[in-house]
């Protein structure tokens, strides 16, 4: 599967014939309550790395110092923004709340949780894996106590091959980092 994966990445990087281009979105995993209650939670800001921000793209690590972009497959919006509303999604479900929001946000006096993030890698890995490389600090309002900061590493296997294999592996890494901050706010 990695095999045909890795080929499809550098046919399409190496000029194929095809000029279709792809856009992808983050998707949440599940339905978070959709009411307003549950403890108010604050997500961002979010950084992402300047690789993820700099170009559309979605990225493909071929080499420990070599990432493979096409600029057939983008992020059909900001990354930042995608990334953010996936995690206050997958975060609102997981601790059961209707009330979570993305920075900037009103009224910090509303939230008894801010968590911040820092994405230092989210891409494809020649191994047939979504990576996924974030520090974080999560914090009790008010007062902005610090609950936990942490770095986590977090793989997972695409289940097909392709970029859209790819960017659904990467929805589950969000939501596999969201259930490791929800543990720390519990």
């Amino acid at each position: 599967m990695m095999t045909r994966f890795f080929a499809a990445v550098l046919f399409l990087t190496l000029g194929a014939c095809t000029t279709q281009r792809n856009f992808y979105v983050l998707s949440p995993i599940g339905k978070p309550p959709v009411d307003g209650r549950g403890p108010g939670i604050g997500i961002g800001p979010v950084v992402l790395a300047d690789y993820l921000v700099e170009r559309p793209y979605v990225a493909f690590q071929s080499s420990p110092n070599k990432l493979e972009i096409s600029d057939l497959h983008e992020w059909a919006g900001d990354p930042k923004d995608d990334f953010s509303r996936v995690l206050a999604s997958n975060m609102g479900r997981r601790m059961k709340s209707g009330n979570v929001r993305t920075y900037p946000w009103d009224r910090e006096s509303e939230l008894r949780y801010t968590v911040s993030v820092d994405v230092r890698q989210f891409h494809g890995t020649a191994d047939g894996d979504a990576l996924l490389e974030a520090s974080w600090r999560a914090y009790a309002i008010p007062g902005s106590r610090l609950l936990a900061s942490r770095t986590t590493t977090l793989r997972e296997p695409l289940e097909g091959d392709g970029f859209e294999a790819l960017v659904a592996a990467q929805s589950r890494l969000i939501d596999r980092l969201a259930g490791v901050i929800a543990s720390k706010l519990k």
